[in-house]
């Protein structure tokens, strides 16, 4: 795997907002193809020098994507 990339601060502060608030988030990252989710964000955390993001998927699956591998977020209204 590719040496981690931090992302915007703003960027990792909506994921941290969206875990406190339980926002539906519609989530697309590299898996290793791009994949595109309706998540709830659980966790942000920093594990072997990189920043990772725990989330569970619409059909309840627990899962776990470093944050450099997030291609796009926004979101959803409640």
């Amino acid at each position: 795997m590719k040496p981690y990339q931090p992302i915007p601060c703003a960027q990792h502060e909506r994921l941290e907002y969206a875990a406190l608030r339980h926002t539906p988030v519609r989530l697309t990252y590299e898996d290793p193809a791009p994949c595109t989710e309706t998540v709830f964000v659980t966790d942000v955390f920093t594990r072997d020098g990189a920043e990772w993001l725990r989330f569970r998927n619409e059909h309840g699956e627990d899962k776990t994507v470093r944050l450099d591998r997030i291609v796009e977020f926004r979101e959803l209204p409640i």
